[in-house]
């Protein structure tokens, strides 16, 4: 037999006394009680969110990219004039 866990943590939000009615009879209709259908619906909900919001975090490149990737990051380039030249106006600035 497993232990139930301990739920630690609270959310308390305000809603309207209709959207609350509405929440009830779902809950009762899926024969759980109020807390067990809010923390579904909500778990559900966030999950989705987060599915949908981490597929930008991920870049997928096919071989062909990921070796020209990194063979950029190992390539000894050398600065070009630009970037010496934002470096010596920096340095003149900060020092």
């Amino acid at each position: 037999m497993s232990a139930i866990p301990k739920s630690e943590a609270r959310l308390e939000f305000r809603l309207t006394s209709d959207r609350k009615q509405e929440i009830e009879r779902a809950a009762t209709a899926q024969n759980q009680s109020l807390t067990e259908f809010a923390t579904a619906a909500l778990t559900d909900a966030a999950r989705k969110v987060l599915a949908e919001f981490t597929q930008y975090e991920h870049v997928q490149l096919s071989n062909r990219d990921r070796d020209r990737f990194f063979a950029v990051l190992d390539a000894d380039a050398a600065p070009n004039a630009a970037l010496q030249a934002a470096a010596k106006r920096h340095r003149q600035r900060v020092a």
